[in-house]
């Protein structure tokens, strides 16, 4: 019965050891960006690898998070002040009816492209703690800044954050 009991616990203890070397890739400032592909609620295709050359702005959001919607307006008024051929911004709903979604951008005015994560497949590999959360990815595709909770997108101290960006060769 000993002899049995040790096999036993020597086989979990693998299986253990074996399992803590598998842990998600959760993304981290100063690395490549997690690659995603998802589709907007128009229909269209986004993969963040095939968007090298610009600036992405990842916002994950929900309607059902007042924060959430506090800060889309300014992330739409920033959206339409930066040059799309150097900036993207993209704002994933997490957890939430589409529907739902559809109709806050329509009251709000938002032109801002709506990505699905129905799968939630990114959500963990950006380490997500909530909603909502933001990530800027460099030129590079390298994550350079995350940002936790809402913010004044169109403000001078974020519109200076991502001018360092957008400056870079």
């Amino acid at each position: 019965m000993k002899k049995l009991s040790l096999v036993a616990l020597a086989c979990g203890l693998a299986l253990f050891t074996a399992s803590c070397g598998q842990a998600p890739k959760v993304a981290e400032v100063g690395k490549l960006a997690p690659d995603f592909t998802l589709v907007d609620r128009q229909g269209k295709t986004w993969t963040l690898s095939q968007l090298r050359g610009r600036v992405v702005f990842i916002n994950f959001w929900a309607t059902w998070c007042p924060p959430c919607r506090e800060e889309m307006p300014s992330m739409q008024r920033l959206y339409t002040m930066v040059p799309q051929d150097a900036f993207v911004m993209l704002a994933v709903l997490e957890n939430d009816e589409p529907a739902r979604a559809d109709s806050f951008a329509s009251k709000a005015g938002l032109t801002v492209p709506i990505l699905l994560d129905q799968d939630k497949k990114v959500w963990p590999t950006y380490g997500l703690t909530g909603v909502p959360e933001t990530f800027i990815v460099d030129k590079k595709g390298v994550l350079r800044e995350k940002f936790i909770g809402p913010a004044q997108w169109d403000s001078p101290k974020y519109l200076q954050m991502l001018a360092k960006y957008l400056n870079q060769e």
